[in-house]
């Protein structure tokens, strides 16, 4: 049995010295960022920055992943971040609703919530938007002829923050939707095969057509500039004052080395000019905020869908 332990402690101390018996660097193989929504959008386009950065800093393949739901919202690419192994080779590319809402809709594997943030990147432009033919150009029209008129909503999941500020903007106007579907795709398309009617999305998907659409409302905490006439949801509400952005997150797992290197990497794509100038063209915020800081916003963001689905009831 002594035998057995020094042979054991030798093979320990040996390892401790010999290269090959080190522990690789991180990282030694593939990156995999997780956008759970199809290729196309803001999110998608930025965090496709920050891959190519990462591999050309670090010397090794880095893509994105697109693995959005089916209509069902941004939860099966989180729940495949949080089957993945702790170790930064599956790092989720994610909008505020996974860590906010993620935990309160019965999926096992979000609850609790087995992410932090390493930062936030990307306040989107979001909009409440119709076809330029509507009959209504405003919130306050849409609930006038919503009173004697059908009206049916496209968005990317009931459960979502944009979703559910929606509803209770509809609420606070005095008429509800008489009829609304998931999309994993809201665009001009959609508008234009009169699917829905109205639909709430990114002013990213629908820029190709904004001169032949009515942008309604924003959702966020200050207007866009590529739409400086058109109010805030938290003009018209001040109590749905929410704002959507993305950040990159972990498993909490996830050793603190490795997460420095994937905010170096990202930090220098966000401020770099072609990120910066995606910003201007689209009018998005494209920022970094710190996971200290990125946390506070997620406690904060809480407090206010509380506020939301105290509204809904």
């Amino acid at each position: 049995m002594m035998l057995k332990k020094t042979l054991v402690a030798g093979i320990v101390a040996l390892a401790a010295v010999m290269p090959g018996f080190a522990q690789a660097e991180y990282p030694e193989k593939p990156v995999e960022f997780v956008v759970p929504w199809p290729p196309g959008d803001l999110e998608d386009v930025l965090t496709r920055m920050i891959a190519e950065d990462f591999q050309n800093t670090y010397g090794v393949p880095a893509a994105v992943v697109n693995k959005p739901g089916g209509g069902g919202g941004p939860f099966p690419g989180a729940i495949e971040v949080a089957n993945a192994p702790a170790d930064g080779y599956t790092v989720g590319s994610f909008i505020v609703a996974i860590p906010v809402v993620g935990p309160n809709i019965g999926i096992p594997e979000l609850a609790p919530n087995p992410f932090e943030p390493l930062g936030a990147f990307l306040t989107y432009p979001f909009v409440i938007v119709a076809g330029g033919d509507a009959p209504y150009n405003n919130i306050e029209e849409l609930a006038a002829h919503a009173q004697d008129n059908d009206v049916a909503l496209g968005h990317f999941g009931a459960p979502l923050i944009p979703t559910k500020v929606t509803f209770a903007l509809a609420k606070e106007n005095g008429f509800s939707f008489a009829s609304d579907a998931a999309f994993d795709a809201l665009d001009c398309n959609t508008l234009a095969s009169g699917d829905v009617d109205v639909m709430n999305t990114t002013l990213q998907l629908v820029l190709p057509c904004l001169d032949k659409v009515k942008v309604l409302a924003s959702v966020g905490e200050e207007r866009i500039s590529l739409t400086p006439d058109t109010p805030t949801v938290a003009e018209l509400a001040p109590a749905l004052n929410i704002s959507l952005w993305n950040g990159l997150f972990v498993h909490k797992d996830t050793p603190a080395d490795v997460r420095e290197k994937i905010i170096a990497s990202a930090k220098e794509t966000i401020a770099s000019e072609r990120a910066q100038n995606l910003a201007t063209e689209t009018g998005a915020l494209v920022y970094w905020q710190s996971a200290e800081e990125t946390e506070a916003r997620i406690a904060s963001n809480i407090e206010a869908m509380d506020t939301v689905s105290s509204m809904l009831e």
